[in-house]
């Protein structure tokens, strides 16, 4: 692909649906329609990546060459699954990225879903042109999150499992689904979430919160509850932020984004000898 090119494809897989489209890198806009597929059950890796091979076919005729990046609901290091969200355990440790490759017959960018959404909202969305640390949030099932500082994503944050006030894993009192089940109304929710950003912002200091997932929506009930140093903001792409970042990531891999950030974001290249 050459250099100038501001095109590539990105591709979300999610515990229920997997999605994507053709994107222009330079805005973010999507340059096709959206192809949505349901995840096949029990998730399993072959099932899901024949799932992509079809939406990418859908998507029609792109250059050869066009990037590709693909998200997925895991800690990713180095092209392998080291957990697995709503799909089956035979992704955890699996060399997915090769997988993908081999089948598909392309080079891909295979990055965690929260990362991708984060890198998404910072290029297009709410932290568009925010310096500093930002970090990005989901509340749905459990906690996600991504930090990007200065534009440059830093991979595989966790934060929904951090001990806080004494608790292990604090996504199991503190996300949405928590709220759900014990029946929270937003006052009590938030109280919980105060004192989830409430160490977040310790530990960290960041320049800006993001709040993403379903929940973001009613943001007027929760957000304006909490008392933080940091401005705490609803996420803006919804669900084309992963299908978004995926492709944004893809891109700037290859070097063909021409708004590339600070620091190289995503680098395959190996050290020398």
């Amino acid at each position: 692909m050459s250099d100038d090119a501001t095109t590539a494809i990105g591709i979300d897989i999610g515990g229920t649906g997997i999605k994507g489209a053709i994107v222009d890198v330079a805005t973010g806009e999507l340059r096709s329609e959206r192809v949505k597929l349901p995840t096949p059950q029990g998730g399993e890796p072959d099932d899901i990546v024949a799932t992509v091979e079809q939406i990418i076919h859908a998507l029609g005729e792109v250059p050869a060459g066009t990037p590709l990046g693909v998200c997925f609901p895991a800690a990713i290091v180095h092209g392998t699954t080291m957990s697995a969200a709503n799909v089956s355990p035979s992704w955890i440790g699996l060399e997915a990225e090769k997988l993908f490759e081999e089948r598909l017959g392309l080079e891909i960018t295979f990055v965690n879903d929260a990362d991708a959404a984060g890198y998404a909202e910072a290029r297009y969305g709410a932290a568009k042109d925010v310096r500093g640390l930002v970090i990005m949030t989901t509340l749905g099932t459990g906690i996600g999150s991504a930090l990007i500082h200065d534009g440059v994503l830093i991979p595989n944050a966790e934060l929904g499992h951090m001990d806080v006030a004494g608790r292990r894993d604090f996504e199991r009192r503190a996300s949405y689904a928590a709220k759900e089940r014990a029946h929270l109304n937003w006052k009590r929710w938030a109280a919980r979430l105060q004192v989830y950003y409430g160490q977040l912002e310790k530990l960290m200091w960041p320049e800006l919160f993001i709040v993403g997932g379903g929940v973001s929506k009613n943001h007027k009930h929760f957000l304006p509850l909490l008392r933080l140093r940091t401005p705490i903001v609803p996420a803006e792409l919804r669900n084309n932020a992963g299908i978004m970042g995926a492709a944004a990531l893809a891109a700037h891999a290859v070097g063909t984004s021409p708004h590339a950030p600070a620091a190289e974001l995503v680098d395959k290249t190996k050290p020398e000898d």
